[in-house]
Order: structure tokens, then C-alpha cells, then sequence
């Protein structure tokens, strides 16, 4: 523990507040609340802890925090931070599913569409729906009974759908507010439950086309009533009536939080969703703010929500404005300890994956910091250059956090300044506009620069980095062997070869960072190679852009066959006279074709 957070730690208030965890860099990694600041902030520095809450304090050097009037403000407060810096010890570790409801639009001619995204729009949200497919032919079975708008843009003429009945045509015609909203109220009639009278009279139409004989026709109610009980009736009944609930159950080993939430939708259990992430604090507090942040993005509010024991359900209905239930017995009671025991089976089958998982991410951070004697380089940002026998150079950077790829972060350079063949001048290039951007708009630096190269390219690049930018980074190069794999590890000024096991999760980091890098050079090479090639031949002739490229390539096959054409033909492939004849002049000289 550093001095400022000594002096900090004796001036922390007795009131309920949010802390705001930095590491060296002054970035926030960590965001908290607390009902006591004085205790909570405290408690991390001082005690034995897990693994996951000493990896936290060990990176933090510095920490703000922010009083509030009440637990519900710091409960707010803590949701718009995390949602502000979005720290990284601020995760939740999802199953990566989406969710597909119905939507009815708020415009002024409505449609119904299928969405995995519920935004604060003011249109109408319904589901979420456990299947996909049987979600799009409910509504394509909706929009077939009830003739709303479905064109994305309001056309300039009559579409297909409204000869089919199954539009009312606003595009051309002024129609009575009043027919959307009766019939959009039908439609939320239905979706929260109505569909017995659809599909009931769905049924006797059907009847009555098999004794007519138009077995088609009945074949597509048959199958309409089919994509209704796949939606609305398969799930298992868990509820008498049928209020929408979610049901949210959790548990806790070796800090860890499983969260399942059980959505019941009209009496039915349709879907879960699994969430797992560690935990900093009271798994109380972590579930508080583990709801706040489930409704704060891609789930809609039902009517109830049922908790566990042990957790305050006024803050939670102060928040969510939703009536909150802690069930003390029977069949709710039931569903909130069905949920439990999913989430503990559910730690328990996933934790030695993950504990697997850090080993290879972040505790391989922590093994390479240790061989090469630094600070463990949780932020890892690595180089390559490439080029193509001297043409089209280019430079690519790809960042790893925790051990991770942090894909949004990589970026590709053209290079403008280094000769061809010069290696040495790419990297110094690169180096030089890279960190000259990340000093001017204070993005993070790096804890570790790895050169995908040798002694030569790290030297250039310190140059850069110690003698221009006044900057003092750790810098790593990686030598490959004679058949292109990962061999050594370089480091130190002059730079010495660093003895690492090939078979230890450090040495498996550096793999994957170079064989990354050098993936991604590769692919922003070959494309601007397609890129200039294309250009090449076509771009440089007055008149002709993209589109007339695009023509031009459509019409004849190949350039080979526009180099070949007279102006006559060109001027078949819809090119005005003056840009045909420009093309004729530019592959044949000043001579053009008689016409």
C-alpha cells in the first residue's frame, strides 16, 4: 500500500457513497458502492483475501470515491459509472445469448418486427421468446391477419402486400389513425395471451377448406396454428395465472457470483439466462448491482420479480419501479430455489473451465512479468510490419489485455515515410505515430511493446520511445526459428535472450500474440494489395469512379475485355461518349475507333 492511499484511507467518511478503483496509469479499473465508504473501501486493503480480490488490490495505486444521500443514490450512481469507464474488473461474464422478441413499432403507421435488441423507443416489446424461428412466423402469421405496414421506408406506390390484403397501403392512401391503434390493440391482446380465439377460429377455417377440398389452403392454417402452440404453449406450465415474472436465483464459490434468471412469460417457463463473474465485495451487494445493470441494458421490465432471501427488495423496487417479491412459500418459493440450485450446479461445472482459463490469461501476465523482472504487464501491445516484395508496406498493432485480445483496440497503419525493404524505418514510423497519438488524447499505455523481430527492430524502436517521447516502456522482441514459429524471447538494452519454458503458459501467451500480430498484418496486407491492384489499372482515367468501374467490370468480365473494346462497345456498356473515348485514349494511345 502507497502513501497517497494511506493518507486517503485515514480521511474516508462514515456515509454511503461510490469508490472508484485506478490503477498506475490513473485508468479506473474497479467501480463500488458502499453503505458504509469508511468500512468497505478499507476492508480491501487490509486482511487476507481470495486470489481474484488480491489481483485487484495488487493493481490498484490510487482510488477516488463520491458521497451520496442514500444507498439508492450510490446504487444509481455505481450503474452510471460502470456504464461511464467500463472497468475491467467490472465484468459479467455472460453465455453470449440474445433474446428474440416482438416488436410493435412506435410510428405512425406501426409494424410488427422481430428484434434481439430492446431499446428505450416507446415501441411495444413482447418475449423474450425461446425460439427464433417460431418468433418470425408468429409474426409473419399476424401481420398476414392484420394488414400493417411492413416496408422498412414508406414506398412511392402500392407493393405486392396490399393487392394480397395484407396492407392498407399508407403509402398512397390517408388512413384513420384510429384502424392502427384498434388494431395494434388486438395484436398486444393476443401476445399477452389472447391467442386461443385466433387460433380457435384459425381451426375452423381450417375444417372448412379440407370440406371444400383446398387442402393447400388448409395445410397453411394447419401450420399456422402449429407456429402458435410452438410459441405460446410448449413451454412447461410453472404458474397458475398469468403474470410476467422473472425469477432470479444465485450462488457463490471461491469468488464467484452464478446468476440464473428464469423468465416466466403467461404461466410458462420459457427461457434462462446464465451470467458468472467474480465478485470484489458482499455477494448481497454484488446481486443488487447485478439486477440494476440486467434491466439497464437488453431486458425489458415484467410485472413481478421474485429474489431470494437475504437481499433488500425496497432498493431494488425503488429502482426498478416493479413489484419485487421474496416468496417465503409455495410455488413461487419453489422457482426462486429451482433457480438457485441451477446457478450452484452451474459454478460448479464451469469453475474448473475458468480457473483453467486465468491460468492461461492472466496468471501468464503474471509469469512473464516475472521473467523479465517488471511489473506484470496486463497491457500488452505487439508490432509487426509486411510488405509484399517491397510493395503496398504496411504495420499492424494488436493489444491484449489480462491475456486477452482486445480486438477493438488493434489498428492498421499504411505506411507514408520508410523506404521500401526498410524494416527498420516501418518500425520507427509506426512507434513513432502510435505513441505520439496515445500521448496527445492520453489513451493507456502499455505495460509491455513487443517487436515481432529482432535486436535491430527493438533498438529503433527504444530510439523512438526514449529519445522523441520521453517515454520509458518495457520493450520485448520475438525472434522466430526456420520455420516460422516462436523460438526466443529478447529483452534488455542490449537485448539478451530470456530463458522461458516452451511448454509454460507465459512462452503459449507469446504464441498467440505473435502468430495474432502477424495474422493481422497479413490480412491488411492482402487487401491493400487488392485494393491497389484493382486501382491501378481503372482509377487513373478521367470519368471513371467506382461506379462506372463496377459497370464496366459487370459488363464485360474481365479488364482484359475493356482494354480490348472499341469505343462503340463502351459506349454499350452505358459509358457517355466523352468518358468512352477517355478509356479508348488511355489503352490505345490518341488513335480512336471509327465510329
Amino acid at each position: 500500500m502507497n502513501e497517497t492511499i494511506q493518507n486517503k484511507l485515514a480521511l474516508l467518511p462514515e456515509l454511503p457513497g461510490c469508490y472508484l478503483m485506478k490503477d498506475r496509469q490513473g485508468t479506473v479499473i474497479y467501480v463500488g458502492k458502499a453503505k458504509i465508504l469508511k468500512n468497505r473501501v478499507r476492508s480491501y486493503f487490509t486482511g487476507s483475501h481470495d486470489g481474484k480480490t488480491q489481483l485487484l488490490v495488487s493493481e490498484i495505486e490510487d482510488f477516488e470515491y463520491i458521497v451520496t444521500s442514500s444507498d439508492l443514490e450510490a446504487l444509481i450512481l455505481e450503474l452510471n459509472l460502470i456504464k461511464q469507464y467500463d472497468p475491467k474488473y467490472n465484468v459479467m461474464l455472460k453465455d453470449d445469448k440474445s433474446y428474440p422478441y416482438i416488436k410493435i413499432t412506435n410510428e405512425k403507421y406501426p409494424r410488427i418486427i422481430t428484434t434481439r435488441k430492446v431499446k428505450k423507443d416507446k415501441a411495444k416489446y413482447f418475449g423474450p421468446y425461446p425460439n427464433v424461428s417460431a418468433a418470425n412466423e408468429t409474426k409473419k402469421l399476424l401481420n398476414r391477419i392484420y394488414p400493417l405496414r411492413k416496408c422498412n421506408r414508406m414506398p412511392d406506390r402500392v407493393c405486392l402486400y396490399y393487392h394480397m390484403g395484407q396492407c392498407l397501403a399508407p403509402c398512397v392512401k390517408e388512413i384513420d389513425p384510429k384502424i392502427y391503434e384498434e388494431m395494434t390493440n388486438e395484436i398486444v391482446r393476443f401476445l399477452n395471451g389472447g391467442h386461443e380465439e385466433v387460433k380457435k377460429e384459425l381451426e375452423k377455417k381450417m375444417v372448412e377448406a379440407a370440406e371444400k377440398l383446398e387442402f393447400e389452403r388448409a395445410k397453411e392454417y394447419r401450420d399456422q396454428i402449429q407456429n402458435i402452440e410452438a410459441v405460446m404453449e410448449k413451454q412447461k406450465i410453472v404458474s397458475g395465472d398469468q403474470t410476467n415474472r422473472d425469477v432470479f436465483g444465485y450462488a457463490v464459490d471461491k469468488g464467484w457470483m452464478c446468476v440464473q434468471v428464469f423468465f416466466v412469460r403467461q404461466g410458462k417457463l420459457i427461457e434462462r439466462d446464465v451470467s458468472l463473474f467474480p465478485i470484489y465485495r458482499d455477494p448481497e451487494e454484488e446481486f443488487l448491482t447485478y439486477v440494476g445493470r440486467f434491466y439497464d441494458t437488453e431486458h425489458i421490465k415484467p410485472k413481478e420479480i421474485l429474489i431470494p432471501d437475504h437481499i433488500d427488495k425496497a432498493i431494488l423496487e425503488e429502482l426498478l419501479h416493479v413489484k419485487v417479491i421474496v416468496p417465503k412459500r409455495g410455488q413461487k418459493k419453489e422457482l426462486v430455489e429451482l433457480a438457485n440450485k441451477n446457478a450452484t450446479l452451474a459454478i460448479q461445472e464451469k469453475f474448473q473451465l475458468i480457473e483453467r482459463q486465468e491460468e492461461r490469461t492472466i496468471g501468464a501476465c503474471q509469469q512473464l512479468g516475472e521473467a523479465l523482472n517488471i511489473a506484470t504487464p496486463y497491457r500488452i501491445e505487439a508490432f509487426d510490419n509486411s510488405h509484399l516484395h517491397g510493395a503496398d508496406p504496411v504495420s499492424a498493432m494488436v493489444v491484449f489485455i489480462d491475456g486477452k485480445p482486445a480486438k477493438k483496440e488493434y489498428r492498421k497503419y499504411k505506411l507514408r515515410e520508410a523506404a521500401k525493404h526498410d524494416d527498420y524505418g516501418a518500425m520507427q514510423e509506426v512507434i513513432r505515430r502510435r505513441y505520439t497519438r496515445v500521448l496527445r488524447d492520453h489513451l493507456p499505455l502499455p505495460d509491455l511493446i513487443i517487436i515481432d523481430g529482432g535486436k535491430g527492430q527493438m533498438e529503433v524502436a527504444r530510439e523512438v520511445l526514449e529519445d522523441e517521447l520521453g517515454l520509458s516502456i518495457p520493450i520485448a522482441g520475438l525472434a522466430k526459428d526456420d520455420k516460422h514459429r516462436t523460438s526466443e524471447l529478447l529483452f534488455g538494452d542490449p537485448p539478451v535472450s530470456i530463458p522461458l519454458k516452451k511448454t509454460s503458459d507465459a512462452f503459449y501467451l507469446l504464441q498467440r500474440i505473435q502468430d495474432e500480430v502477424h495474422r493481422f498484418a497479413i490480412t491488411f496486407l492482402r487487401q491493400q494489395h487488392q485494393t491497389n491492384a484493382f486501382r491501378s489499372v481503372l482509377d487513373e482515367i478521367e470519368g471513371v469512379g467506382p461506379k462506372r468501374k463496377k459497370q464496366l467490370l459487370h459488363h464485360f468480365g474481365s479488364v482484359k475485355k475493356i482494354k480490348e473494346a472499341s469505343v462503340e462497345e463502351l459506349m454499350e456498356a452505358k459509358m457517355p461518349k466523352a468518358v468512352a473515348e477517355s478509356i479508348y485514349q488511355h489503352f490505345h494511345g490518341d488513335t480512336l475507333s471509327k465510329q
